[in-house]
């Protein structure tokens, strides 16, 4: 069985000018950290023009499909009827990009059929007896 998911995810940039350019970005969810996602931005869509990864809580993004959540580096808010807005604050500034929610939703499903929520401790535990059973073999 796998121990990862990455789904590439349509995102559009929220700019000061009208248009809303569109940027690739991959969600990844790994079982080796149960409670964590990740939603990675190629170097060509940042400014600094590397590879920018942000690490944050499943549960927070679950949450945002329903209401604004977050307070600190990563928010997430639903926007409209099939958009939700991530924005993620750093000392450079802030990017505020909004991705299709059914992509989202695809994802978290994808992710609770790899660990089930409200199991994630369970996956530490087992990683942990595994490796156990692999020094002592």
């Amino acid at each position: 069985m796998s121990t990862l998911i990455e789904q590439p995810v349509e995102a559009r940039l929220v700019a000061a000018a009208p248009r809303m350019p569109s940027i690739p970005a991959t969600l990844r969810y790994d079982r080796r950290d149960p409670f964590a996602v990740q939603m990675s931005f190629p170097a060509p869509a940042t400014l600094e023009g590397v590879e920018v990864r942000w690490t944050f809580a499943r549960e927070l993004l679950t949450a945002g499909l329903h209401g604004p959540e977050g307070h600190g580096d990563v928010r997430v808010r639903p926007y409209g009827y099939d958009r939700t807005v991530l924005e993620f604050h750093a000392p450079e500034g802030t990017a505020v990009v909004h991705v299709r929610t059914g992509e989202i939703r695809r994802f978290l499903k994808a992710t609770d059929d790899l660990v089930a929520v409200g199991l994630e401790h369970l996956q530490r535990d087992l990683d942990h007896r595994l490796a156990e059973l692999m020094r002592d073999a």
